[in-house]
């Protein structure tokens, strides 16, 4: 919180590091991989080798249910995404740095994940992955580094820091932004929709943090690894239906009389907009098939349903009041 609040410039300097720092465990884990694979490195497990990734290859080893129950999970791992495209009020040359990083995310991604995923299981064969410690630590373990876990704790701690300090960001970004949409002269407005002296929605920050403090208290609990999973399926449900919106919207937009052809543009949008909102209905789909994350995506549609009719209804207001003016 602090962070945020002293400007957005030591922000990007402390993403900056939290980000070396998972990238140099990545980078590290990958080429201590790929080292073992090519000098045949023999572990207690079998051989290193591309073969593993292969070996006894099945699209649904513990059936279809437990493969369509880890898309939500899956989903979460890349929520967030979109706050590349919120810095955009805060970058000297928008047009130039956010293309560059929206393409670059796309390359990050498949050597951070799709990458270190290959090496992990050219390592580990994927039938003996233990979901009790990281696979970064096992891969470690199984080339002589008994200090992995710690270094490996470190860096998740890092990760986690990283990840609250975006956070922290992205929601007092936004919640600034529906503050500068309403009457300022409304306690929202007056409150919400102004920035501080250090050039950052300070107001907004704090509150945003504020509601973090909901997580010191959901750990005194003794259910904490279902609320966690309750948290998650939550989080699924809302940003598929926030993102198939914005999708919605990006499709309005390219044929309204606002829209700029010079822009950064989605290539073939009439059909890779569809195709990416297809995506996330089968998505939320897939949720009804688990009974813990049933429940959320059901209050997700009644939340979304009666944001949509107050959201109607003060849009229906405002606008009988103008005529009357």
């Amino acid at each position: 919180m602090g962070v945020n609040l002293i400007a957005a410039r030591l922000f990007g300097e402390t993403e900056f590091w939290f980000a070396m720092i998972k990238i140099f465990a990545i980078l590290a884990m990958i080429a201590t991989g790929i080292f073992m694979v090519l000098v045949d490195f023999k572990t207690p497990l079998g051989h290193a080798s591309f073969n593993n990734i292969f070996h006894n290859f099945t699209l649904t080893p513990k059936g279809g249910y437990n493969f369509i129950s880890a898309f939500p999970m899956d989903f979460f791992a890349f929520l967030g995404i979109e706050f590349i495209s919120i810095t955009v009020g805060e970058a000297k040359n928008p047009r130039t740095i956010i293309k560059k990083a929206v393409n670059e995310t796309i390359m990050r991604i498949l050597l951070f994940y799709i990458c270190s995923l290959g090496i992990i299981m050219c390592i580990i064969p994927w039938t003996s992955l233990s979901a009790s410690s990281s696979p970064f630590v096992q891969v470690f373990d199984l080339a002589g580094f008994p200090a992995a876990a710690s270094v490996i704790n470190f860096v998740v701690l890092t990760s986690a820091a990283s990840s609250i300090n975006s956070g922290i960001f992205s929601a007092g970004r936004h919640f600034y932004q529906i503050a500068t949409e309403v009457d300022p002269d409304s306690l929202m407005g007056r409150t919400f929709g102004k920035i501080s002296s250090n050039g950052v929605p300070a107001a907004a920050i704090l509150l945003s943090a504020g509601c973090m403090l909901i997580t010191p208290l959901l750990s005194l609990t003794a259910t904490l690894a279902s609320a966690f999973s309750f948290i998650v399926s939550v989080c699924c449900d809302m940003y598929l239906i926030v993102y198939s919106l914005a999708m919605v919207a990006h499709r309005r937009y390219r044929v309204s009389d606002d829209f700029l052809p010079d822009g950064f543009k989605m290539p073939f949008y009439k059909v890779t907009n569809t195709a990416t909102i297809a995506f996330f209905v089968v998505i939320f789909i897939s949720l009804f098939f688990i009974p813990q994350d049933a429940i959320a995506a059901t209050g997700a549609i009644c939340w979304t349903l009666l944001f949509g009719v107050v959201n109607w209804w003060h849009g229906r207001k405002t606008s009988q009041a103008r005529s009357v003016e």
